[in-house]
């Protein structure tokens, strides 16, 4: 009857190192604002966030709707139509119906339970798209792909409200970044590792996609069933119901909080991060797009990216979300200047450059979601987090589908001038970002 004890202080004792190490250098603030209970099992939560969301961040590259799932469409004959469909669909279908989601699970006093099967459905409709990949094709391809996006886009908008929620009252306030950015990390070298593979030619590129596409579907999978595993204390319940009436409350939070409207609108200025980079592509020459390795040298610049800056722009949003939301700002717009100088100048000619430039741009690019991540579950209380979260979710979906304006204005004037667009909202990002408190330094 020992060994049953026994098993689980080794088992936490795995889980201290592993948490010692990783927020080492930190001051005395380990359990600052979650309860004394949750304190004690932090360690182990902070381990079962770190692998969960490094399983579900690794997942979101192998199916990248920019890069892996518009080849997919275009290798295997679906329309164009189709192709332009799915960056909307995942972004958007993904943040608005987070403010009418919310109502509901604020009725739920555990919500890790909603996260894990928010992630079991984004893996079972990953296994479809790679189904459909393998028997389907042309228009049957595209409708069936950028459905079960759609779908998949709806249960990462679950996962979105409610992990902020969860994180929040499970791991310290002084951790949190540490945490998502150690993920990202994880997440990043295991999408190297594949884009390499894929830029190596070694292996039929279109298989090897679909395999991942497999792949993804099984880490999402198992992280829902890890994320259970989570300690989790039960939250307040108050005010979860009707949807319609609880977006209306939560809608009042803008004019009643203004250092929520003012990370909105940062965070609305830079979404110009995620918007750019399928203009950047657009610059380059056509055949460095289509030969056997293009899909993995774009992979690589994104993953490795995330791989040389997330953990970083982590454990510095830790000690201040609002300069990491003000430094990625101002990357991203040195990053965008750069990218309107060389086209204007003739100098992307070769294979090497755009990449380079995109990769500054995916440098700040994380620091933008880990800083936005941090500042907002830092900002809110406990019983509005998961409210601001929708909010601010919801109106960026709303910017986002707007954004399909620039497609219009890239075809009118051109590439270069949307980018210049994008980097000027990228500057203004950085000054309304120095706007916002130092939530990280409040009681």
């Amino acid at each position: 009857m020992t060994k049953p004890t026994k098993a689980p202080k080794a088992e936490r004792s795995a889980a201290k190192i592993a948490f010692d190490l990783l927020t080492a250098e930190d001051d005395g603030r380990v359990c600052k604002d979650i309860p004394e209970s949750a304190c004690r099992d932090q360690p182990q939560n902070f381990l079962i966030h770190v692998i969960s969301l490094s399983l579900t961040k690794a997942a979101d590259g192998f199916i990248n709707p920019k890069l892996v799932l518009s080849w997919i469409l275009t290798a295997m004959g679906a329309p164009g139509f189709f192709v332009g469909l799915l960056v909307p669909v995942r972004e958007a279908g993904a943040l608005l119906p987070q403010l009418f989601i919310a109502g509901f699970l604020r009725s739920l006093p555990l919500r890790k339970y909603a996260w894990a099967l928010g992630s079991f459905v984004q893996g079972a409709c990953a296994a479809g798209i790679a189904l459909a990949a393998l028997l389907l094709r042309g228009f049957e391809l595209g409708l069936a792909v950028v459905g079960l996006l759609a779908l998949l886009a709806v249960a990462r908008s679950v996962c979105s409200v409610s992990y902020k929620d969860v994180l929040g009252k499970t791991v310290g306030k002084s951790r949190r970044g540490t945490a998502t950015g150690t993920a990202s990390t994880v997440a990043a070298a295991v999408v190297i590792l594949y884009a390499l593979t894929i830029s190596s030619g070694m292996f039929e590129k279109q298989y090897l996609v679909i395999v991942g596409l497999f792949m993804a579907a099984g880490f999402w999978l198992l992280s829902s069933v890890l994320f259970l595993s989570l300690t989790e204390e039960k939250g307040a319940t108050e005010g979860g119901g009707n949807p319609f009436a609880v977006a209306k409350e939560h809608l009042g939070y803008v004019f009643s909080d203004g250092q929520l409207g003012l990370f909105i609108l940062t965070r609305g200025l830079l979404i110009a991060t995620a918007l750019a980079p399928p203009f950047m592509v657009a610059l380059q020459a056509q055949d460095v797009r289509e030969g056997v390795a293009g899909l993995g040298w774009l992979l690589l610049a994104s993953a490795l990216a995330s791989l040389c800056s997330s953990y970083v722009w982590g454990r510095l949003a830790d000690v201040s979300s609002r300069k990491v939301l003000m430094l990625s700002g101002a990357c991203a717009g040195v990053a965008l200047l750069l990218t309107v100088l060389c086209a204007r100048l003739d100098w992307l000619r070769e294979t090497w450059q755009l990449p380079v430039l995109l990769f500054g741009l995916m440098v700040a690019y994380e620091g933008v979601r880990l800083g936005r991540s941090t500042h907002l579950v830092d900002m809110a209380n406990p019983d509005k987090r998961a409210a601001y979260t929708a909010l601010s979710n919801t109106v960026i979906g709303v910017l986002l589908l707007l954004g399909g304006v620039f497609s219009v204005v890239a075809k009118v004037y051109g590439e270069v001038t949307v980018l210049a667009w994008f980097c000027g909202m990228s500057f203004a990002a950085c000054l309304s970002a120095s706007r916002l408190r130092e939530v990280q330094s409040e009681d």
